[in-house]
């Protein structure tokens, strides 16, 4: 690799540590996909769709899979396919233009995402996704009382300590 692949490749995200705060997680990320270099293996290909604001759905052409040959899993914020043909059609080929070798591809899922559901219909797997943040975690209104109102809080207080 020539001295000038290797300096666009890299990802300096120091200074951006200096001006943010609570993104730490995503600069990983971002060093993280930058080490993993350009060899990605792109099959099956797929395509990553946004429908709304929480909700997303990836669709993988897998021709030549049927159902039973495929598996979707989950492990903490992963999503895995994988497919394997399970038996070969009969006759000899001529010409074999179909890929349907064993595969496996792993997305990282942000926080909160969850899979909905999974269909499989004209050789496209489509997998559907939504964001479901916990009410604790939601954005909260929260009141200022006023410097009046705390006096009197503390009004109150007395007078009951008092009684």
């Amino acid at each position: 690799m020539l001295l000038e692949d290797m300096a666009m490749t890299l990802l300096n995200v120091a200074p951006l540590y200096r001006s943010s705060v609570g993104f730490d997680r995503m600069f990983e990320l971002l060093e993280a996909a930058s080490s993993r270099g350009q060899a990605a293996d792109n099959y099956p290909p797929f395509d990553s769709v946004r429908l709304a604001d929480d909700q997303y759905r990836i669709t993988m052409a897998v021709a030549g899979f049927r159902e039973e040959d495929l598996e979707i899993s989950t492990q903490a914020n992963w999503l895995t396919v994988s497919g394997e043909r399970s038996a070969e059609p009969e006759g000899e080929y001529l010409h074999r233009g179909i890929a349907t070798r064993p595969f496996q591809r792993r997305f990282e899922l942000a926080e909160h995402v969850q899979v909905v559901g999974a269909r499989l219909a004209d050789g496209l797997l489509s997998i559907d996704l939504k964001r479901e943040i916990p009410e604790a975690m939601k954005p909260r209104r929260i009141d200022i009382e006023s410097a009046a109102g705390a006096k009197d809080s503390v009004r109150q207080l007395l007078d009951q300590a008092a009684a």
